[in-house]
């Protein structure tokens, strides 16, 4: 069970750092709503350890080590580790689900590129669809249907959130757009990085994520109604909360350089409404074939560890295991480089 306190200190962490998520989370059951924002403020805890700090490879390395002390029962004396490991415990949570998601933020800290639309693909199950299959989890659904597409609905949110942020990555020096498609539109990714600008080839390829991101946005709707009919409200409006972001980068002229997306208190409220009537029509309609559609090949390692009942101790593959060991045998190399340096210095 989590800690009253601590699920407090979880919520405002979310009511400060995700406003979205945040918005859709109120319509969840407690039951579902209290697990959900310990895992997300965990969650939001290692994105911001990455993103926020100049020392990224040591920040990954020691996100490592909390989530190899929550997995022993040993939680960091803090409240979302006390929180993130009491949902380990009551769920099961695979623990590949988590590992996956560590694995994308030590992409993010290597700087990592991504040469095609397959390979962002693979990032983005990583940061976010590995979240969607850990909510899955918390809702009892092993059905690999459903978390297929709860998956989609990850890659979706993603993309949207790259979409949104492509001036601000590039202020950062990050590129989220895959290489191919500067490729394609004559661009060296080196001097877009020096001056981004909101240019017809920039734009055009901001169309082309939010199409992706449309496209999977209705693949990932289908798998709600597989869901608890309580939690279908909260994950319909996620879906239309984020989905908004994307419309109102679209009414901009696909511009998200020289402005930032967001959307307002009275939309979010309007998406709730409709997402509250989405799931109350879902409980008689019959469910959409959809549901069954193929799944991404970038998810498929994450539904196959979701579905296993009771696999909190799954692991990975030979060979993702593998690379995970060398990526963060990197990651140590660099941090150790850098410690080196700063002596010398």
């Amino acid at each position: 069970m989590i800690d009253p306190d601590d699920l407090t200190h979880c919520e405002e962490a979310i009511r400060h750092g995700s406003l979205s998520f945040h918005a859709a989370s109120r319509v969840l059951p407690a039951r579902y709503r209290d697990p959900a924002l310990a895992l997300y403020a965990f969650c939001r805890l290692a994105d911001d350890a990455v993103d926020l700090h100049s020392e990224k490879a040591a920040a990954v390395l020691r996100l490592k080590d909390r989530l190899e002390r929550a997995y022993s029962g040993r939680p960091l004396n803090q409240p979302a580790d006390r929180a993130f490991t009491a949902v380990i415990e009551d769920y099961q949570m695979p623990r590949v689900l988590p590992e996956a998601l560590l694995e994308g933020l030590a992409w993010d800290a290597m700087g990592h590129r991504y040469q095609t639309p397959s390979d962002l693909f693979s990032y983005c199950a990583r940061v976010a669809s590995a979240v969607g299959a850990m909510m899955s989890v918390i809702m009892g659904v092993r059905d690999r249907d459903a978390l297929a597409r709860a998956c989609d609905l990850g890659v979706a949110m993603q993309l949207t959130n790259i979409a949104r942020d492509v001036g601000e990555d590039a202020r950062e020096r990050r590129i989220y757009l895959p290489l191919d498609w500067l490729s394609e539109a004559g661009m060296a990714p080196e001097a877009f990085l020096r001056e981004p600008l909101p240019t017809e080839p920039v734009r055009r390829m901001v169309r082309r994520l939010l199409a992706e991101a449309n496209r999977l946005y209705i693949r990932g709707e289908a798998g709600v109604a597989a869901l608890p009919l309580s939690c279908r409200p909260g994950i319909y409006a996620a879906r239309h909360i984020y989905a908004g972001i994307g419309k109102d980068i679209a009414r901009a002229g696909h511009d998200s350089i020289s402005r930032r997306a967001h959307t307002g208190t009275a939309a979010k409220l309007g998406w709730l409404m409709l997402a509250t009537g989405k799931a109350a029509s879902s409980a008689v309609m019959p469910r959409s074939a959809v549901i069954y559609a193929p799944v991404l090949p970038e998810v498929e390692f994450l539904v196959e560890a979701a579905a296993k009942t009771g696999s909190s101790e799954a692991t990975w593959g030979e060979d993702r295991a593998s690379d995970l060991v060398a990526l963060f045998a990197a990651l140590k190399e660099r941090d150790s480089a850098r410690q080196i340096g700063q002596r010398a210095a």
